[in-house]
């Protein structure tokens, strides 16, 4: 097993794990430097920036994604040392503090060799795969011949570690309805892309079997669709549809009046999850006279933390991987092409 540009002899045993986020402003000051880090290279006028940056001021200029890598780092330490692990736990962010350069940095000063990388996302795509397997990459040629080698997990969608607590979550969720339960709509939603990078990956395809396997683990059989939020794009480029809100005035007119949305594509309740989701669509759906409760997303349970420790042990003992549903657990490497998108026009955030 190697690193795609190379590295250490892969004979040589892993020493420590990589958490890897996007990273979040933690004040007000931090938010219009933050927008810049993600927007880099894209041309974004200053103004666009301030109009999204509102949406971190709402809540103190603070988004709760480096809180709960903090949190998952915590819970994580003691299961890797109950599963006999003497591995060092890092932090790195794409955006934000701690940047990843600055923690590789760190790694090769404290003379780590090799690293396994866990990644925040759980699916296949240009932004939640291929971009930080690139920014591992830059930070390990920016760090030099002294930076680890760092091994990046496979896409865990269908990690039953994932599946069950995601579940267990929506369950509780069409519970809390009490006699209205019989009525709800469950909306199933993630983080949408452009077509042109959907194409090329197996996103869609993964957000289906994550919905049906969560559905079938549910108490009783609920109707469910499949939309997505977060859309940063100009009109003229087509992303993937339907939007969250759009959907919500489509059941109102249908005569729905209980929704709940369940975050599939997150694994914690970061800013897209707050607002979009939270404070958007909640609202919007309060308007329409819709009953709208959003499911938990997985952040520090239990078992999948556990999980997060299988999915580092198929790199440091070699055990077999573990995968729910008809699609099968990826290869452990990612092909060096693999969720590549070609060049696209500039874009607002």
């Amino acid at each position: 097993m190697s690193n795609e540009t190379g590295g250490p002899d892969p004979s040589t045993p892993f020493d420590a794990v990589l958490v890897v986020s996007f990273g979040g402003p933690e004040g007000p000051d931090d938010v219009i430097p933050f927008l810049e880090n993600v927007t880099k290279g894209r041309n974004i006028p200053a103004d666009r920036l301030a109009v999204v940056g509102e949406h971190y001021q709402h809540f103190g200029g603070v988004s709760p994604i480096n809180q709960q890598s903090r949190d998952l780092i915590a819970a994580l330490e003691p299961a890797l040392q109950a599963a006999g692990h003497d591995l060092v736990v890092y932090w790195g962010n794409r955006n934000w503090d701690p940047m990843l350069v600055d923690t590789v940095q760190q790694m090769a000063d404290d003379g780590v060799r090799r690293a396994v990388a866990f990644v925040t996302t759980a699916y296949s795509s240009n932004s939640g795969c291929r971009q930080y397997l690139d920014d591992i990459e830059t930070a390990r040629s920016e760090v030099g011949d002294s930076a680890p080698e760092i091994v990046k997990i496979r896409p865990f969608f269908n990690h039953p570690g994932f599946i069950e607590p995601m579940a267990r979550n929506v369950e509780a969720a069409l519970e809390s309805l009490g006699e209205r339960r019989p009525n709800a709509r469950l909306v199933y939603t993630a983080h949408s892309i452009p077509i042109a990078m959907a194409d090329g990956c197996d996103l869609v395809e993964q957000l289906n079997e994550v919905a049906d396997l969560v559905t079938e683990r549910l108490s009783t059989a609920t109707e469910w669709d499949l939309v997505y939020q977060s859309r940063s794009g100009p009109p003229q480029v087509p992303w993937l549809e339907p939007d969250i809100g759009d959907h919500i005035d489509a059941l109102a007119d249908n005569g729905v009046d209980t929704v709940v949305v369940a975050p599939i594509g997150f694994i914690s309740d970061h800013m897209e999850v707050i607002w979009d989701l939270d404070t958007e669509a909640a609202n919007r759906a309060e308007a329409l006279g819709i009953r709208f409760v959003r499911a938990a997303t997985v952040g520090t349970d239990s078992q999948f933390i556990d999980a997060i420790v299988e999915l580092l042990d198929e790199y440091v003992r070699g055990t077999t991987p573990r995968a729910l549903g008809s699609l099968p657990a990826r290869s452990m490497l990612c092909a060096q092409d693999c969720c590549r998108l070609e060049p696209q026009p500039s874009r607002p955030v």
